[in-house]
């Protein structure tokens, strides 16, 4: 006869087997999407630099400093673009590992958060890759001193390229981060309607800190993290007016 304790560890078990089933899932699925996208390999490099190189002057080009960064540069930039394209499934084996736990309003909930959250990371790449690539890199040349060649090496942009796509990705989770706030009961959606200006100011302190300086870009950025927190505070205030209701 099995006793209590040896029933929690055999569930104990259970559980560490099932998540080492979907974290080798997850795995899998990055690899699948890294082989397919490996042989395009160098034409996804060509699509992320065009911004820049579209920017450089006449009759220049990107260099590669290290001898094997035209092979590891777009090698290493398909594992990230291969990580992103898997994200969906990997949230969703997250999601089916996690939801058995789960109260019912906590399902209801924590759906939609997981879908907006991948949306709104997309969404950050896609701003940065489309609206602020073209605007940064024109300014940092156009600040170049007389008699300089500006020729950017493929893995400092790589490195400034992946670095701008995880501050927008991660900025963009902001309506997330405000609405679990609200949601959780740690914050009012009054309290933080009051603290707008002290959020202004803060959108454009970190858009200082992260885009290059000028008030335009940095504009590009603080004011759509403004506008996030509004939607974050709008879509707390009626999760909790629905509540009430309830």
């Amino acid at each position: 006869m099995t006793s209590a304790e040896d029933s929690k560890e055999l569930t104990l078990i259970d559980h560490l087997i099932e998540l080492r089933d979907r974290l080798l899932k997850c795995l899998a699925a990055v690899v699948i999407c890294f082989i397919a996208l490996f042989a395009f390999s160098a034409d996804i490099y060509s699509y992320i630099a065009q911004p820049l190189v579209s920017a450089l002057p006449e009759n220049t080009s990107m260099i590669a400093i290290d001898p094997t960064a035209p092979f590891f540069a777009p090698f290493k930039l398909t594992f990230y673009v291969a990580f992103l394209i898997a994200a969906p499934y990997i949230l969703y084996q997250l999601w089916s590992f996690i939801a058995p736990g789960l109260y019912k309003n906590e399902k209801a909930i924590a759906i939609p958060l997981f879908i907006s959250s991948v949306l709104l990371f997309y969404g950050g790449i896609a701003f940065a890759r489309y609206l602020l690539f073209g605007i940064v890199f024109a300014f940092f040349i156009s600040v170049a001193p007389e008699g300089i060649q500006v020729a950017p090496d493929i893995s400092s942009f790589l490195s400034f390229a992946l670095t701008i796509f995880l501050a927008f990705g991660v900025t963009f989770e902001i309506p997330v981060a405000v609405f679990l706030l609200i949601w959780a009961g740690i914050m009012e959606p009054d309290d933080l309607s009051a603290k707008r200006p002290y959020v202004i100011v803060g959108c454009f302190v970190v858009a200082m800190l992260i885009t290059p300086p000028d008030p335009f870009t940095q504009s590009l950025l603080a004011i759509p993290m403004w506008a996030l927190f509004e939607v974050g505070v709008l879509a707390g205030r009626m999760a909790r007016k629905r509540n009430v209701a309830s």
